[in-house]
């Protein structure tokens, strides 16, 4: 009774040997599992989740926060005309997202009436669905000549901002 007692206990180490092996075995290996996986992780270059990591997509993601763009101050001014065809025309020549559109004088009525300095605050800021267009692509005299200009498709009789002599 006491021999199948023993042997009902007894594990895979059965010899002194088979148990210093089982200890080197535990403490060596998770190290070199651990030396693996560091290698992995600081060696690859692995691609982000969903993204190409070619080197545009790497150079996009780690530039500067600000840039210094360089402009010719001297350059003439556009004329209303141009810089609604630029700037305006993509919303206000089809009334997208609820702007009037060139040349609707019904909708263009109450806001002639508010004057040009109302109608060039709201196209610098932005309102409702447009964004600011100040210290975009034109400069303050730029958009408000685009504004007269859309005013007086639609009615107002705004004069046309002068350039700001220095």
């Amino acid at each position: 009774m006491s021999d199948t007692h023993e042997e009902a206990h007894t594990g895979p180490i059965k010899t002194p040997k088979a148990f210093a092996w089982a200890m080197l075995l535990s403490f060596v290996g998770p190290i070199f599992i651990i030396i693996g996986l560091v290698y992995y992780v600081v060696t690859s270059n692995k691609p982000a989740a969903g993204a190409a990591n070619t080197s545009e997509a790497v150079a996009a993601r780690i530039q500067k926060v600000g840039t210094v763009e360089v402009r010719d101050a001297n350059r003439p001014l556009k004329a209303g005309e141009e810089v609604y065809k630029v700037q305006c025309a993509a919303c206000h020549t089809a009334g997208l997202a609820g702007s009037p559109k060139l040349g609707d004088k019904a909708a263009w009525a109450p806001r002639i009436k508010t004057g040009y300095e109302a109608l060039l605050n709201s196209a610098l800021k932005g309102k409702n669905a447009m964004g600011a267009q100040g210290g975009g692509d034109h400069n303050d005299v730029e958009i408000g000549r685009a504004v007269v200009y859309m005013a007086n498709a639609s009615g107002a009789k705004f004069a046309e901002p002068a350039a700001p002599t220095n």
